[in-house]
């Protein structure tokens, strides 16, 4: 019996603004919108994707599993990142770190990765 990774969840106090702000900084679409859930892919039938999903509570806590980007242009596109409404934040990497972490519009972080040598 084979798996296929079909997709990863994100909690959000507002899902489709989550969704929309993800879809924008990833070049995705929305495939899928309901008031429960929205999902975003990089092509309508190309796997995986990302659900947006309603919780009640705000983020309190470091992700336990974040995103990472792989820009060409690592400056130019936490700039863009940070125009859209996404913001730095210290989790306690080093100032040496090769990426940069930033978080979405509801606390969620993810990382900017330096291009590939």
């Amino acid at each position: 019996m084979g798996n296929r990774w079909e997709n990863l969840v994100v909690d959000a106090r507002d899902p489709a603004r989550l969704a929309r702000w993800w879809a924008e900084a990833l070049n995705y679409q929305i495939t899928y919108e309901k008031p429960d859930e929205v999902e975003i892919r990089r092509l309508p039938d190309e796997l995986p994707g990302l659900v947006f999903v309603p919780v009640p509570e705000t983020k309190e806590v470091k992700n336990r599993l974040h995103i990472d980007l792989r820009p060409d242009d690592q400056e130019a596109e936490v700039e863009r990142l940070v125009d859209m409404g996404a913001r730095h934040v210290d989790v306690g990497q080093a100032p040496s770190a090769r990426w940069i972490v930033l978080a979405d519009p509801e606390g969620n972080e993810f990382c900017v990765l330096s291009p590939r040598q």
